[in-house]
């Protein structure tokens, strides 16, 4: 009789402290990246913002300003798989948005996979170039399949690689037909938000579209750069080219990736399901129609003050769907911005103008004379060239010297500050910018010879209609702010890198980091 009242007892304690311990668990996670977000920006417009945005984080979590990035070059893709695997491109995979195909001689989206078809899209898209785990990842994991994870972004890139390998869905909006769209690779789509008539799609608003400032141009006083208080209004007009390419560079793409996350968490009940979910967030703040700051220095203000009324809704929908209390919320930047335009010549600062195209004609005829007549040089994509390595086989050359000649040639080029091989980068590594360079390096993706050009140059792409791209070195500060329940406002005032945030974020979720992560969490107060 005592035994059994033991056990009775002995029942009564522990079921109660067992409820307790997963009442208290996160149950949703809501991982937010916004493109070209800037922490001095961020700061400099705060008197415009509300309470219950960039405020709430700001104020009412962790706290850091400088998040750096330490890789040669940062794009959406590359940016958002460092911060959601914790490591480099050189372990996951992901070197750049595009990367350059040497069969086709034309650059290629890193995530195109001819083996899964679009859906409402006529992209071939998947997560399989990812090579390691991502968070979501780990929140399926721990759930044994269970936990339900949503990727949204305006582009692909971000939505597929912060979803991971086994997010549900992602879904983003297409360039040419302004939907909701995925790809096969997704085994839930939602068929609504794919449906050509979804009130939330791009095609819904954007004959209606009119953008002008959300408050009176004399409040946008943030940016040194604008020169006008006029206030601006802008279109985009049914014959537009690229128009829904434009219409992502609004604040309004914005409002409609808010209007889908907040219909998916209440459609798919993330958060109240007894499992951990996973909801995963792309913004952008890049300059309107891919300009400069210069040039769109007001509408540049106008998105952030807009962003901030968006990021108020979503966490007000958290609230009322999961409470903020039962949620885990990180915002982070993808660490770069494009919005710098070139000096005007009065100015007389050193500048120039690099063409690829002419460089690698006249590189594969320096080649010719040396080794004969021959197609020796494939192509040029983000200042890498690509050697024919079948033909350099095929005529029984060593590689390496092929490689050493052609960097002696190019050299010498006007504009040209120095030329990594990638011999030298993997196996000769010996100071900190060749570090930095073999951290973002692919053996299979990445070229054979690296260009450095001198700052202030232009390089100029006779292929691509003479688009121009601007060599300007300059950190930009990108913050990361994180909010959990019992998490204290704390402020870290040290530099931290990318692959820093996977693990922190792991670590109060109580689950594994991913596993390319070789950086430790953050040392943060936490119960």
């Amino acid at each position: 009789m005592n035994k059994i009242l033991a056990s009775i007892l002995l029942s009564l304690m522990v079921v109660p402290a067992g409820a307790q311990t997963s009442h208290n668990a996160p149950r949703l996670v809501v991982g937010i990246t916004v493109d070209q977000l800037r922490s001095d920006y961020l700061y400099a417009l705060q008197h415009l913002y509300g309470e219950k945005g960039f405020k709430r984080m700001m104020q009412g979590g962790v706290v850091c300003d400088n998040v750096t990035y330490d890789f040669p070059h940062l794009d959406r893709a590359v940016s958002t798989a460092a911060i959601h695997s914790g490591t480099i491109p050189f372990y996951n995979g992901i070197v750049s948005e595009d990367v350059f195909d040497t069969f086709t001689r034309k650059d290629r989206s890193i995530l195109y996979d001819d083996q899964f078809m679009g859906n409402a899209t006529d992209d071939n898209f998947s997560a399989r170039a990812l090579l390691v785990s991502t968070l979501s990842d780990e929140v399926k994991i721990v759930g044994n399949g269970l936990g339900r994870v949503y990727s949204i972004a305006p582009d692909a890139a971000t939505a597929i690689l912060s979803g991971g390998h086994i997010a549900n869905s992602a879904l983003w909006i297409d360039d040419e037909k302004g939907r909701w769209v995925t790809t096969t690779y997704y085994y839930d789509a939602p068929a609504y938000i794919l449906h050509p008539y979804y009130t939330n799609s791009p095609t819904q608003v954007i004959d209606t579209l009119m953008w002008r400032p959300c408050r009176a141009p004399e409040q946008y006083t943030a940016l040194p750069y604008q020169i006008t208080d006029i206030p601006y209004t802008h279109r985009l007009p049914a014959k537009e080219h690229n128009r829904y390419t434009h219409f992502k560079t609004t604040p309004f793409v914005n409002s409609e990736v808010t209007d889908v996350t907040i219909d998916l968490l209440k459609s798919a009940s993330l958060g109240n399901r007894g499992q951990l979910d996973m909801i995963n967030v792309g913004y952008t703040l890049a300059p309107y129609k891919n300009g400069t700051v210069q040039e769109y220095g007001m509408e540049l203000q106008d998105a952030y003050v807009r962003l901030d009324a968006d990021l108020s809704r979503l966490f007000e929908a958290i609230d009322s769907s999961v409470g903020l209390e039962n949620a885990v919320i990180f915002i982070t930047s993808t660490g770069y911005f494009t919005g710098e335009g070139r000096e005007p010549a009065f100015y007389k600062i050193q500048s120039g103008e690099f063409y690829p195209k002419r460089a690698i004609s006249l590189l594969n005829m320096y080649l010719m004379a040396l080794y004969g007549n021959g197609d020796w040089v494939t192509g040029y994509s983000h200042n890498q060239i690509y050697l024919n390595r079948n033909y350099i086989k095929e005529r029984d050359l060593e590689l390496e010297e092929v490689r050493d000649k052609a960097a002696q040639f190019l050299i010498d080029m006007e504009g040209v500050q120095d030329i990594y091989t990638q011999h030298r980068i993997l196996l000769r590594s010996t100071n900190e910018h060749t570090d930095r360079l073999r951290r973002g390096l692919s053996s299979k993706l990445s070229g054979d010879l690296f260009i450095e050009l001198v700052p202030g140059w232009e390089i100029v792409y006779e292929d691509h209609n003479n688009t121009r791209q601007y060599i300007r070195h300059n950190a930009v500060p990108a913050p990361f702010m994180l909010m959990a329940p019992q998490l204290p406002a704390q402020k870290i005032e040290y530099p931290i890198d990318v692959t820093t945030i996977a693990p922190t974020v792991a670590r109060i979720l109580r689950i594994r980091s991913p596993n390319g992560c070789t950086t430790r969490p953050l040392n943060i107060v936490y119960p």
